[in-house]
């Protein structure tokens, strides 16, 4: 099965976080800040979850999550 894949990068513009899905440029949810994103990503990426690459503010990548957990490929590494 194939996950929904997503990222989460902080707009520039606005100065907010924007959840994407891969491939599109429309926000699935937009933040105020990290924080709230970070604790909001599950409910907001609903019921099927999927992988999310969060980014820093210097738009590099953090780390990658999958959500929900029991979802996460076992044999990737990390």
């Amino acid at each position: 099965m194939t996950l929904d894949k997503y990222t989460l990068h902080k707009d520039r513009g606005t100065g907010t976080w924007r959840l994407e899905r891969e491939g599109s440029d429309e926000a699935i949810k937009v933040f105020e800040t990290k924080a709230q994103a970070l604790s909001g990503l599950e409910e907001a990426m609903g019921p099927n979850g999927g992988s999310v690459r969060i980014r820093k503010e210097d738009n590099t990548i953090q780390e990658e999550r999958t959500y929900p957990r029991s979802k996460d490929p076992k044999s990737s590494p990390g």
